[in-house]
């Protein structure tokens, strides 16, 4: 493998990085002038900025013919999202709050993304109707989700008694807010954005040709190299966003835009992909990977539900998870003989004990809420 190989996968990823923050800065205050509110802006602007380089990417790949590493990127990403990015945030922030509304309305839609990829991939592919479907449900989710914020953004607390929508939108407001745009003329804000796109396109060619050229060196499967590297490399707006929001203390921010970023991947990336060129999804994939994204989606809801606080301890659980998912994947790759003690060992000791966490957790929120109501 040429090092220029390694050098162009570098220049990939800080393009993609770069391109995103230029995006997301210069498209935000184009809609703060245009008078859009700071939480409309976070849940658009910023949700699809933050996702921009998994599209690039995936769009890129697929079209190149390699729809391996287009599909890896999306569940690689959604599950990067939840384990690494939350775990580091919750570690980082000391434990992050989860608005109710993210536990009532956006993990349960993404719980049923997870399970419709996985659903609709038993076929083998991603097609265009199928694609189709996920934009027109994006559509109809970005029209609500915009209504319902507008709607309460005035509003002090949410019905139990807990500042939900309000408190986001101050957060987006103090993130956002419109002095961000003094001192910035609407030239330079025109050409942030116009250079963003064009360094996301450049990032994506360059890191999809450079993922290539690696697993055909290493003799691994473009679909693990999707999953991987690619995937933590177009995560890397998301890593960034949500553990600075949490170091600063904006810990509603943090989640909302991790879980909102998976959402973005399911229904914009894997759907405008799938649209422009059906995803082929290998046997790998619909047995392993996908089945472990929706199991990651589902742990979300009873452990965010507790209390509607991801704690540290519970950041650091998803950490240890992520990085025992990038040893397995690692031994799978290289048909290593510790793969399959590797795999009794998650099945029988480490899936069990998770499972058994969650239903204490779950139990617990429930007491908890019984309690309260009873108090009321």
């Amino acid at each position: 493998m040429s090092p220029l190989v390694a050098v162009w996968f570098v220049v990939g990823v800080v393009a993609l990085v770069v391109g995103a923050e230029s995006l997301v800065r210069g498209s935000s205050r184009l809609a703060a002038r245009s008078g859009l509110s700071p939480v409309v802006i976070g849940l658009t602007v910023v949700a699809f900025g933050t996702s921009a380089p998994e599209l690039a990417v995936s769009i890129g790949a697929a079209a190149g013919g390699e729809s391996e590493i287009a599909l890896g990127n999306v569940i690689g990403s959604n599950i990067a999202n939840v384990l690494l990015v939350l775990g580091l945030s919750a570690v980082v922030g000391g434990g992050l709050v989860v608005a109710q509304r993210i536990v009532r309305v956006d993990v349960p839609i993404m719980i049923v993304m997870s399970a419709l990829v996985l659903v609709l991939g038993l076929d083998g592919r991603i097609g265009r109707l199928d694609g189709g479907l996920f934009v027109a449900i994006l559509i109809v989710y970005l029209v609500w989700t915009v209504r319902s914020a507008v709607g309460d953004q005035d509003a002090d607390e949410d019905h139990d008694g807990v500042a939900d929508a309000a408190t986001l939108a101050s957060e987006y407001s103090s993130a956002l807010g419109r002095e961000k745009i003094r001192g910035s003329s609407l030239w330079r804000d025109l050409l942030y954005v116009v250079g963003g796109l064009a360094l996301l396109v450049v990032g994506a060619q360059s890191l999809v040709t450079a993922a290539t050229d690696i697993a055909r060196a290493l003799d691994i499967s473009e679909l693990v190299i999707g999953l991987t590297v690619v995937a933590v490399g177009t995560s890397l707006p998301e890593i960034a966003t949500s553990v600075v929001a949490a170091a600063r203390g904006q810990r509603d921010m943090a989640v909302g835009n991790a879980i909102g970023s998976n959402l973005f991947n399911i229904l914009a990336v894997l759907g405008i992909t799938g649209v422009v060129s059906p995803v082929i999804v290998s046997s790998g994939a619909r047995g392993f990977d996908l089945p472990f994204m929706l199991a990651v989606a589902v742990a979300c809801l009873p452990i965010f539900a507790d209390g509607f606080i991801l704690r540290r301890w519970q950041g650091a659980v998803f950490l240890s998870y992520y990085v025992a998912y990038l040893v397995w994947l690692g031994l799978d790759a290289a048909e290593h003989d510790l793969q399959s003690a590797f795999s009794s060992l998650m099945l029988y000791f480490a899936v069990p004990l998770t499972a058994l966490t969650v239903i204490v957790v779950a139990y617990r929120a429930i007491g908890q809420r019984r309690g309260g109501l009873s108090a009321g």
